[in-house]
């Protein structure tokens, strides 16, 4: 039960990785979704088991709980049945024949298994360094890692992958200890169990979050199937609200941009529905990503609730058609925590704090924990004392449950752990959930007439429109998709190809290409990614039985900036 006498807090975990995998060869390129997925979502669901009164919101792109089942499929059937793993890096860990010292795909390797923060994941560990510095001094000279043996690279992906365990797992798992405690010439045994409980951890994600939500500790949610950015599938020019001067793709629109939302919207809540037993009430749309037009397909489709950033919210309220409103609020000191409804749909938006949610994310991860929660909990508390309207106050931290906690010691274990033990008993703060505020709470909305079109990074879709690039990436995707609707009418497909070149498409709507595109970006990942997008084109192409223009043989983009956080994440405000 909600404790009506204090603040609401909620937090909301925002779980999301593209998918990495070849549709046609069910490859994965890159192996991020079990690495996080044994790193992050499994500690994160730990934290919150290991604290009774803590409550969350959790939110799950359904192409990755696809994936979480793939790769959990693959490792038991590679464990029972010695079939082959399609991810190279997870492969390598039980491999027979690894590649031969000197060997180019010896050194392509030893640079994956290096792909991780060097503070935290490697100096932490003295073996994992001491591998770490011998590849370093044949980074220029590859070719002289011809003189390490076999036992080198067996080492290295061993250690990777401890490096990449869940902090949790690594204080209560005695495998884990005693591969540690090892420390170097891991054999096939040491090698078979390591793979062994990664397979644990990678099937218990689904169940572990589904039984904190059917015990009240957490409410789960969904964003769009793929991931795409809403908005802009239903009308490119939505980006024109927050940045009037924006240079547009050439392409005026998305090809019947609309079907497609609601067509990620259908599928996202039948994947949902499939892994967790129920109907998601509400949705974190693709970053944050709303408008007007937006939160009528959410209506639609029966959600009670979104979430976007404070960017948004206060773009709206210096629109000319929410002046009345943006007024009121000011002359009666009313806080902006609150549940708000727009162009009278009645569905309830909430705003991310993007002060509070920065704080976490690029702030505190160099604090001490204690120093770090109580100045998070004294900005709430100040919050709180300042709302006049305590029973319509709800304070919202939404951010990335996974990419942050790498830039904290041990997996932000001592930031988590406080943070929801000091606030299980507080006088004045409780946790919470959205869907147990609208039940129990029931807030009364703050209605205005338009919600001005952005994404919790700056209030804009900067992020993904408006670049050359990321244009020039938009403006291949509306040509692959004309050249998909043309397909479809003139040429006759099997059901099971038709359901691939659907599923196809998705893969390329997705939000992260747009995202990575832009030269302020690091060089490795704008290559990962451009690269990708460029394979998933290529394939929508080949499944609709069309030759492949050939500029998707062409690098698009090249990135060579140095953001924060390597650009996994960006701050709220700009």
């Amino acid at each position: 039960m909600v404790n009506a006498g204090k603040t609401k807090v909620v937090f909301l975990w925002h779980m999301h990785q593209p998918d990495y995998r070849d549709i046609i060869t069910g490859e994965y390129y890159f192996p991020w979704t079990y690495l996080h997925a044994i790193k992050d979502y499994v500690d994160m669901a730990a934290h919150i088991e290991l604290q009774p009164k803590a409550k969350a919101v959790v939110n799950f792109a359904p192409i990755l709980l696809e994936q979480l089942d793939d790769y959990a499929e693959q490792i038991q059937s590679h464990l029972s049945s010695h079939t082959n793993i399609k991810d190279a890096v997870l492969a390598s860990l039980t491999d027979i024949a690894l590649p031969p010292p000197g060997s180019t795909a010896f050194a392509g390797l030893v640079e994956k298994l290096l792909r991780a923060n060097r503070e935290r994941l490697i100096e932490r560990f003295p073996d994992y360094r001491e591998l770490a510095d011998i590849a370093s001094s044949f980074s220029h000279q590859p070719h002289l890692c011809r003189y390490l043996s076999e036992q080198y690279l067996v080492d290295l992906c061993v250690w990777y992958h401890l490096s990449w365990t869940a902090e949790i797992v690594r204080r209560t798992d005695s495998r884990i200890t005693r591969l540690q405690d090892k420390a170097r010439g891991f054999n096939m045994d040491d090698r078979r169990l390591l793979m062994t409980v990664i397979g644990e951890l990678v099937a218990s994600v689904v169940p572990r979050y589904r039984k904190l939500a059917e015990n009240g500790q957490v409410e789960l949610c969904m964003s769009p199937y793929a991931h795409p950015i809403v908005p802009l599938l239903i009308d490119i020019n939505s980006a024109k609200e927050a940045m009037p001067d924006v240079t547009l793709p050439n392409a005026i629109h998305y090809p019947d941009g609309r079907n497609r939302a609601k067509w990620h919207l259908n599928e996202g809540i039948r994947s949902f529905e499939h892994y967790f037993g129920v109907r998601p009430r509400g949705c974190w749309a693709s970053e944050g990503a709303l408008s007007d037009a937006t939160l009528a397909l959410l209506h639609e489709a029966k959600f009670e609730w979104a979430a976007t950033g404070d960017s948004v919210l206060h773009n709206t309220l210096r629109h000319e058609q929410n002046q009345a409103v943006a007024q009121r609020l000011q002359e009666q000191h009313i806080s902006l925590h609150r549940a708000y409804e727009f162009a009278q749909v009645p569905l309830k938006t909430f705003f991310r704090d993007d002060g509070l949610s920065d704080l976490i994310g690029f702030k505190y991860s160099n604090w001490h924990s204690d120093d770090a929660v109580g100045d998070l909990i004294n900005h709430m508390v100040n919050i709180a004392n300042s709302a006049n309207d305590p029973a319509n106050t709800v304070i919202s931290v939404i951010m990335d449950g996974e990419n942050a906690w790498e830039y904290f010691p041990e997996n932000a274990y001592h930031f988590l752990s406080t943070l929801y033990r000091s606030l299980s008993d507080h006088p004045q703060l409780a946790m919470a959930t959205y869907a147990e505020v609208l039940d129990q709470q029931q807030p009364i909305p703050t209605e205005m007439p338009h919600l001005v079109a952005g994404s919790w990074v700056y209030g804009t879709f900067s992020t993904w429109i408006g670049d050359r690039d990321k244009n020039r990436g938009w403006d291949m995707l509306c040509e692959a998709k004309s050249h998909v609707d043309n397909a479809l009418k003139t040429k006759t497909f099997t059901a099971e190809r038709l359901a691939q070149i659907e599923k196809q498409l998705a893969l390329c709507e997705g939000s992260d290409w747009f995202w990575w595109f832009g030269d302020y970006n690091p060089a490795q990942s704008v290559s990962d990614f451009e690269y990708l997008y460029r394979r998933h084109l290529s394939n929508l192409y080949a499944l609709i039985e069309e030759p492949v223009p050939a500029y998707l043989a062409q690098v698009i983009s090249v990135g060579g900036g140095d953001p924060a956080s390597g650009g996994v994440m960006r701050h709220g405000h700009a």
